[in-house]
């Protein structure tokens, strides 16, 4: 375990870009009017002072190689930014290549991929190479992508891997899906699998903020994960601006605050610091 002041506090998933670029931007689309906008450090500094959070791991959504460049461009000149997961196509015939220009910023903790994407077999050798690296892999899907990620997890077993999202399973107050579940089992308790605590309002599918306020309606969802993950592997995340869709930033992390609260100091520690820095290696 690296170790790390337990008193910073860090969010694992937010996403910068800049539609006002002469390229644009490839996500989000124009017609969103909550999301298509400037969306900078220096604004995501000022809304989470309140609550605390003092540094972030930016996601890269596009697959456009350069705004890889682009992002670190933009963690360089603010230092609320720890971390940065890039986006690289492990299909593309330039992958290694591109991975070995951007892991020379220490900046650069990773990339992150799809469940389609661990799913080809032609990508394998990559993700074998990668994990070569020390560098940790994100990977987003829907709740079907837990077992694939254990698959995984078994071939590569130093390969540091974080689920996003909870794998993406949709919350609405009951007993979670059977088969997400059986995903959660299927991980398991292994040594380099992180997992977010993200996507809650977000996974509710309520949209126009009325994503609920209410922990016990969460409650089912995040029990199940916290008895998968534990107070060792589990990694809070905001996904802003995206959760704007759904609640705001403090209701957000208001929720994930709560929840952590009863586990105790040790797991508020954990889950808001010191895990962050063991699933990405960040700086100290």
């Amino acid at each position: 375990m690296n170790p790390a002041n337990p008193k910073l506090r860090i969010d694992t998933h937010t996403h910068f870009y800049d539609p006002t670029r002469p390229e644009g931007v490839p996500w989000p689309g124009k017609g969103d009017a909550t999301l298509y906008r400037k969306v900078m450090p220096t604004e995501y500094e000022k809304l989470v002072k309140p609550h605390g959070i003092s540094g972030t791991v930016a996601v890269e959504a596009s697959a456009w190689v350069e705004d890889n460049r682009w992002l670190l461009e933009v963690a360089e000149k603010n230092p609320i930014v720890v971390g940065v997961v890039g986006r690289l196509l492990p299909s593309d015939a330039n992958f290694t290549t591109n991975l070995k220009r951007f892991q020379k910023n220490p900046l650069y903790r990773g990339i992150r991929v799809t469940h389609e994407e661990i799913q080809s077999a032609t990508n394998f050798a990559r993700f074998q190479a990668f994990a070569d690296t020390g560098l940790t892999l994100d990977v987003n899907g829907g709740p079907e992508m837990l077992v694939d990620v254990a698959k995984l997890s078994d071939r590569l077993p130093k390969l540091r891997i974080v689920v996003n999202h909870m794998a993406n399973v949709h919350i609405d107050g009951k007993e979670p899906p059977k088969a997400w579940l059986d995903g959660l089992k299927a991980v398991g308790k292994r040594e380099f699998v992180w997992c977010k605590l993200s996507g809650w309002v977000d996974s509710s599918r309520k949209r126009d903020g009325k994503a609920p306020n209410t922990l016990d309606f969460y409650r089912p969802a995040v029990d199940a994960v916290w008895s998968t993950f534990g107070v060792e592997k589990l990694v809070f995340g905001s996904n802003w601006p995206v959760s704007d869709l759904y609640a705001p930033f403090a209701t957000v992390h208001d929720l994930a605050a709560k929840y952590i609260a009863e586990k105790g100091q040790v797991a508020e520690d954990r889950v808001f610091g010191t895990n962050a820095y063991d699933a990405y290696q960040l700086k100290k």
